[in-house]
């Protein structure tokens, strides 16, 4: 081998491959890597040093599948190996920590070819000790891993997910190795769906062993690659912004795209989690603590689908345009009966009707019985057809974890889910005002806002703008076109449908009810700035949970539209009064952004929680926020059960100790902090090898509290 001496013999060593970074659009990084400091157990080697040492280790007998057949076989006891052989050296140090002794028997059983990690997450302090002293213990090694950092704690924790131990060994790889330290894996969102282009390619580290086999020395390194990085149409700021607005509620989701590509620039829920808890693993407590919590904060709302309310009206606009329903007029006496079933108007309940109106104005006020009647007259197909182009009911591409597709109802939905129901017209008066079992996520109504928004051009939306290598170049797939084109996808032309004027028409009604009196979204309205949108208020049933949902989705500035907000809150009286303000404040602060008068700073931020997740918000209001008002129209009475976007992902969970691994009653060994990597050159080159991309700056250390 080379560089060894005669007499000498070689082992490998892996060294894990370092990830790429996820950055912003205009570069910051939200996602790096740190290294971390773990101490391995190779149990094999171990068990091979004990009976060096001691004689023949104990055994123990455990009942296995051989071939098909149960067969009990015997076996090192490893538990004992390692209570009896290494754990009294370490109390030594003040280096034990208890473990789970399940957890090493089962690796020792099933994953031989990889180490066994005792201490995870070590500080410096603790790691210098096991330095200092020559520990002499075989199989007991110090591993230098790059793991990730996610430097501005729960921002974004939605989108960009985390990683963790894969879910199988490649063991045919691991054989081929020593001393093997493995990759992780992405486990969610980006971090996932990136997961090939952020994964870089191992190392080997050379190792020359003596006569004795003992190993003395390195014979030479072939560094890893680091993997490409990410770059996220998201723009940090506004990130932010719609963060600290999201969380004067409790349980809500929003989106922030621009209207002239599809990009997403903002998305958000609330409650949320800090990614960095799960690195390098998540202790089981802390797994089951986000799992038990009421407000599930692993759910990202923006993506999770929920009954629309007169949101919806924007599509049932449309599909009455194309039946040509243009100047049509409809009685609003209160409501409208179909079958023995009467469909009432919400303004009944307040003792007054809309009379007799049309389309602009019916938006204006969300009039219930003109969308039943024009719902009815232009059919349950022409709703559902727009309803497609737009995007409603259909995958977005993002491939963002348990992301939910809504449900778009129609007589065919009805025959495959409700086949002891038909469908009626009242069954269309529902759907018409969002109602019934339909079904739309916030991004989904974002994307269909945007086509309204920009005269007629449904993009599907983008998330990820583009993948760099390391020098700068784009990534390629295996045809050698570039792997992530930053070019817009359009879904449809609503054009083909309805003209620019019928769009025009659309546009003036949801100008009109945010900025004229009588509208039911004045609190969207703003100085300087003419804002379009459209409230919605509906019933749902979470998971047995009675809920109302609030929403609003507008577009700003009106005749040169730049963002499109939509907003959802679980949990609000109205939309008008809930979600309104807080897509107001969204919209508000990135526009003065724009302008230079407001300066948004990206910092580290805690997770979302509200102490009571179920309160019900009557309004919302920011201090010196826009005070507008508006009529406040209340949810329909049916209730549909939301499909929530739920967190499916395998994280890699640290057991907690158990009676046989409890080894030491000394204070445990202090798990380091995560933290950004040292900003010194050269670093991951000095400890993993590869060449570093020169740094960002440092993340600012202002810790934003709420």
């Amino acid at each position: 081998m080379d560089g060894a001496n005669p007499g000498q013999l070689s082992s490998d060593g892996r060294i894990p491959s370092v990830r790429g970074e996820i950055k912003d659009r205009n570069g910051l990084t939200l996602v790096q890597n740190r290294a971390s400091y773990e101490v391995d157990f190779y149990l094999p080697e171990m068990v091979k040093g004990y009976r060096e040492r001691f004689g023949p280790p104990p055994l123990a007998e455990h009942r296995a599948i051989i071939s098909g057949m149960p067969k009990d076989v015997k076996e090192a006891d490893i538990i004992r190996v390692v209570n009896d052989g290494i754990v009294p050296r370490l109390n030594d140090l003040d280096l034990a920590r208890d473990y789970n002794s399940k957890d090493l028997e089962r690796h020792y059983r099933n994953d031989t070819e990889v180490p066994y990690s005792y201490i995870k997450d070590i500080d410096f302090s603790t790691m210098a000790k096991f330095s200092e002293h020559d520990v002499g213990l075989p199989g007991v090694d110090i591993a230098i891993k790059p793991v990730r950092s996610y430097v501005y704690g729960a921002l974004a924790a939605h989108i960009l997910g985390y990683v963790g131990a894969p879910d199988d060994t490649n063991k045919e790889e691991a054989r081929k190795f020593t001393f093997y330290q493995g990759d992780v894996d992405g486990k969610s969102n980006i971090e996932k769906a990136m997961d090939d282009y952020l994964r870089g390619k191992p190392g080997v580290r050379h190792l020359r062993r003596n006569a004795k086999g003992t190993i003395d020395g390195v014979l030479r390194e072939d560094p890893p690659q680091q993997g490409a990085n990410v770059f996220l149409t998201i723009d940090a700021r506004i990130q932010a912004i719609t963060d600290e607005a999201l969380r004067a509620v409790s349980r809500a989701g929003a989106v922030v795209v621009d209207p002239n590509n599809g990009n997403i620039l903002a998305m958000a829920s609330v409650p949320s989690f800090d990614p960095n808890t799960f690195i390098p693993s998540i202790k089981a407590k802390d797994w089951q603590a986000l799992r038990k919590d009421e407000g599930d904060p692993l759910v990202n709302r923006a993506v999770s689908a929920l009954p629309p309310g007169s949101t919806f009206k924007l599509i049932t606009s449309l599909a009455g345009l194309r039946k040509n329903l243009t100047n049509a007029h409809y009685n609003c006496g209160g409501g409208v009966s179909y079958g023995d079933h009467f469909f009432q108007c919400w303004v009944n309940e307040k003792h007054y009707t809309h009379g007799n109106i049309g389309l602009s104005e019916a938006i204006k006020v969300s009039c219930d019985s003109f969308f039943y009647q024009f719902g009815n007259a232009a059919g349950i197909q022409s709703i559902d057809t727009v309803g497609k182009m737009l995007g409603i009911g259909e995958e977005s591409g993002l491939q963002l974890t348990g992301e939910q597709v809504g449900n778009l109802p129609g007589p065919e939905w009805m025959q495959i889910h409700h086949p002891q129901e038909r469908w009626s017209q009242a069954q269309t008066a529902n759907v018409s005002i969002g109602q019934g079992y339909t079904l739309v996520s916030p991004l989904q109504l974002a994307m269909a806002y945007v086509t309204i928004a920009n005269g007629g051009t449904c993009y599907y939306p983008r998330l990820v703008d583009k993948v760099l290598n390391q020098d700068g170049s784009p990534v390629l797939d295996e045809h050698g076109k570039v792997a992530v084109p930053q070019t817009p996808r359009m879904r449809s032309d609503l054009r083909r449908e309805v003209t620019p004027d019928q769009i025009e028409l659309v546009r003036k009604g949801l100008w009109r009810v945010v900025n004229e009196d009588g509208g039911t979204g004045g609190r969207g309205r703003l100085k300087n700035v003419q804002v379009a949108g459209k409230t919605g208020t509906a019933q749902a049933t979470d998971r047995g949970h009675k809920d109302t949902v609030a929403w609003f989705a507008c577009f700003a500035p009106f005749d040169h539209p730049k963002y499109v907000v939509a907003v959802m809150v679980q949990g609000g009286e109205h939309g008008g009064s809930v979600a309104g303000p807080v897509a107001t404040r969204i919209l508000e602060r990135t526009l003065a952004m724009d302008e230079g008068n407001f300066d948004m700073q990206v910092a580290w931020t805690p997770p979302a929680h509200h102490a009571n997740p179920f309160s019900m918000f009557k309004d919302v209001s920011y201090a010196g926020g826009n005070l507008g008002a508006g009529d406040e129209e209340s949810a329909d009475a049916s209730s549909a059960d939301v499909q929530m976007a739920s967190d499916n992902a395998s994280p890699d969970v640290e057991p907690e100790a158990d009676a046989q691994g409890q080894v030491s009653k000394r204070p445990r060994v202090v798990r380091a902090a995560p933290a950004p990597p040292p900003r010194q050159p050269n670093f991951f080159e000095r400890l993993f090898g590869g060449k570093r991309p020169a740094p960002q700056p440092a993340p600012t250390p202002v810790r934003r509290r709420f």
